[in-house]
């Protein structure tokens, strides 16, 4: 079992940066790649961007293509989501998410979810 936290939310105005971080615990050592996802209120949860390990590179939803990064601290055995340029229709709560060699291409490890609200 992986256990997934994220924190890092907040209130921002537009065009604000916000950095969401998300530390996994438990068998860390079956994660195959970790994303990030959102649902605003109202819509169907979406994708946002992916790491995937071992060189397997990195995934972006068109929405947050050139404004949003995700990166990996291996020792820390944490994801991060910078968002930068923020608009208010990124408002939503984002949930950190971890593919494992035993669920291969589905997402079965989700944290609790951090808000993350965006002023115009």
């Amino acid at each position: 079992q992986v256990q997934l936290v994220e924190s890092g939310g907040g209130l921002v105005q537009a065009g604000g940066s916000l950095r969401l971080s998300c530390a996994a615990s438990g068998r860390t050592s079956s994660i195959v790649a970790m994303g990030w996802f959102r649902q605003a209120p109202g819509k169907e949860r979406e994708f946002v961007a992916v790491f995937n390990w071992g060189g397997g590179g990195s995934y972006y939803a068109d929405s947050v293509l050139g404004r949003f990064t995700i990166s990996r601290d291996n020792a820390k055995n944490t994801v991060y989501l910078r968002m930068n340029s923020l608009k208010p229709e990124d408002t939503a709560v984002y949930y950190c998410a971890a593919r494992t060699i035993v669920t291969e291409s589905t997402f079965s490890s989700w944290g609790q979810g951090t808000q993350v609200a965006v002023s115009s």
